[in-house]
């Protein structure tokens, strides 16, 4: 009996470390650095004002010339805010206005950028990889993972510390107009192993990543910048689906979380955005789920939370439900005022704005900025499109590709002397993926605008009736890949037409969701989604097509009646097991 309680008393000793480790895990990094000296030196140099103006970041845009830059000086310089967040411009514009900024600040600016799928998002010249959609596909998260480090490289680069990203909203509405094709998908799952192996690369890489949109955009058929969107799901329903991403990342450490302007009555019956709702930000996610990160709004002047509101009050009451930080604050003088009535009336205490001043002041610190250097402008354009760095983004788009349709092995695609032709649906000249295709095949290439009228799709059907085997692409010509199609009632009859015909092979570079709106599609004997028009996605599906690389892609999301999440074949690389089969006839 002894020997057993001695045996009992060593197991708690033993397992003390790992129980606290557990406790401490979700913890974000930066939070060690709220109570230390340089954030103290800090706080002594600001008046309660200027404590308040660290809780609002401003839009900044590298390509509006000197009035917007002025704009800018004067709420660094006057106002003192903490942080801007950057849009559209370039690289070299992006960093030599951030070290004019940053001259100008008394303290540090805590530097933003949207860049979900890496800076191309936002800045000319510059690496876009893969929408979250095609990474949702993806079955290897290692490289989502060194994508994450990847793009906090090059946001450090370009003088910035803090990315709004990842999404980590479950699409589990096709026709969503905001999230959709920025979800990893349907499966909560893997919305959270993806979420997480992006937000660990981000942060691994000392950039702070921010889960979005809390508590969950993904069931909505209205646009925030817009409208406000209404989700009536009763409160089970959220927590077992929209929650569980977020749940997950606080749990693995993200460092920030992004509230979006949401109406979602079983979390707050008054009707107000999420954004301004202290049921929902102070209640639900301070409270219930622990997050100790920093909490930052979705922009202040997304129609999702001005409508009614004005500028400056709208602010005052997001602090006051909860937020840490301001994005896209419209009137700063306006907001600080507020607040500080609101600290006069009793509505918040000065303690809880400089506690939130302390936690933007460690992140400041965790980012590196308590040493600040100004950022190189020489060479940023190389340093920034590495060859690794492409490499990566082409690995990415390999390794999304999903195979839905492959009858009698018809993929990889062997010449076999017989007759190929390629036609490219949506674009005028040939394409990169027939460029590429040339590269292995002998074949004859046709393009075929998205609006072609009947005599030419006549014409193509004429000239593609002695061809033995036809790959079909469809392009994409929107900026973006909506889930939407502009073809013409001709074009879509010809794709019903081509889909029957043995031999033919589709690859569709658009919105997984369009396969249900393109009738007939499904029935080709091959069908390969690469996600979105992009130069790489093009190249790697060509690749694939001739046997120069595998497809292990899985569907992130369900398509109607057509395909289900998770579909997806997985063939190999026909050239490496040549390889191999000829090393094992050798040995």
């Amino acid at each position: 009996m002894k020997r057993k309680f001695l045996l009992y008393i060593l197991l708690i000793i033993i397992s003390a470390p790992v129980w606290s480790q557990q406790l401490a895990a979700g913890n974000p990094d930066f939070l060690k650095y709220q109570n230390n000296k340089w954030v103290d030196s800090v706080m002594t140099t600001l008046s309660p004002d200027e404590r308040i103006a660290q809780l609002i970041m401003v839009a900044a845009f590298s390509n509006r010339g000197e009035e917007h830059k002025k704009e800018i000086l004067e709420l660094v310089e006057e106002q003192k805010v903490g942080g801007l967040l950057f849009f559209q411009g370039d690289p070299e514009a992006q960093v030599k206005l951030m070290n004019e900024y940053q001259r100008a600040a008394n303290v540090p600016l805590l530097g933003a950028i949207d860049a979900e799928w890496g800076l191309g998002m936002r800045l000319d010249n510059t690496i876009s990889y893969p929408y979250q959609m095609a990474l949702g596909a993806i079955q290897d998260e290692e490289l989502i993972y060194k994508m994450g480090m990847e793009i906090a490289r090059q946001i450090k680069r370009v003088g910035l510390h803090l990315n709004f990203a990842p999404v980590v909203d479950v699409n589990n509405n096709p026709e969503n107009p905001v999230i959709n094709y920025r979800s990893f998908g349907e499966n909560k799952y893997n919305v959270a192993q993806k979420g997480v192996a992006y937000m660990k690369g981000l942060q691994d890489g000392r950039v702070l990543a921010t889960a979005k949109h809390f508590p969950g955009h993904g069931d909505t058929d209205t646009d925030s910048h817009y409208g406000l969107p209404q989700i009536n799901h009763p409160f089970p329903r959220l927590d077992s689906l929209e929650l569980y991403p977020f749940r997950e990342l606080i749990r693995a450490g993200v460092g920030g979380m992004m509230v979006a302007h949401l109406d979602i009555p079983a979390l707050d019956s008054t009707g107000v955005a999420s954004t301004l709702s202290k049921p929902i930000i102070t209640g639900l996610l301070k409270q219930r789920l622990e997050f100790k990160g920093l909490i930052v709004t979705d922009a202040m002047n997304m129609k999702g939370v001005t409508l009614g509101n004005l500028p400056g009050v709208v602010d005052k009451d997001a602090i006051l439900a909860g937020n840490d930080m301001l994005e896209y604050s419209e009137d700063v003088p306006k907001a600080i005022e507020e607040v500080r009535t609101a600290i006069n009336a009793g509505l918040i205490t000065q303690e809880e704005i400089n506690d939130r001043c302390r936690r933007i002041l460690a992140i400041k610190q965790w980012v590196g900025m308590d040493d600040y250097r100004p950022s190189k402008s020489t060479n940023i354009l190389k340093e920034l499109n590495t060859r690794k760095a492409k490499d990566l983004n082409e690995d990415l788009a390999k390794a999304s590709l999903t195979v839905l349709k492959n009858e009698n092995m018809l993929l990889p695609l062997q010449q076999k002397k017989r007759k190929i032709a390629s036609i490219s649906i949506g674009v005028e000249e040939e394409s990169f993926f027939q460029k590429n295709l040339k590269e292995n095949y002998e074949l004859e290439n046709f393009q075929l605008s998205e609006e072609a009228d009947e005599e030419e799709v006549k014409d193509i059907l004429r000239k593609l009736a002695n061809f033995e085997v036809l790959l079909v692409a469809i392009h994409d010509t929107q900026s973006r890949p909506r889930n939407n199609i502009n073809f013409s009632e001709d074009v879509e009859e010809l794709i019903l037409q081509l889909a029957s015909r043995e031999n033919t092979i589709f690859s569709l570079f658009k919105n997984p969701y369009v396969i249900d709106k393109i009738e007939g599609i499904e029935n080709a004997d091959g069908l390969i989604l690469a996600y979105q028009d992009s130069e790489a996605a093009q190249r790697m599906a060509a690749g694939f097509i001739a046997g120069n690389s595998m497809a292990s892609g899985r569907l992130p999301v369900s398509i109607g009646n057509k395909f289900k999440a998770g579909d997806g074949f997985t063939i190999r690389n026909v050239p490496a097991l040549l390889r191999l089969y000829r090393n094992f006839l050798l040995f």
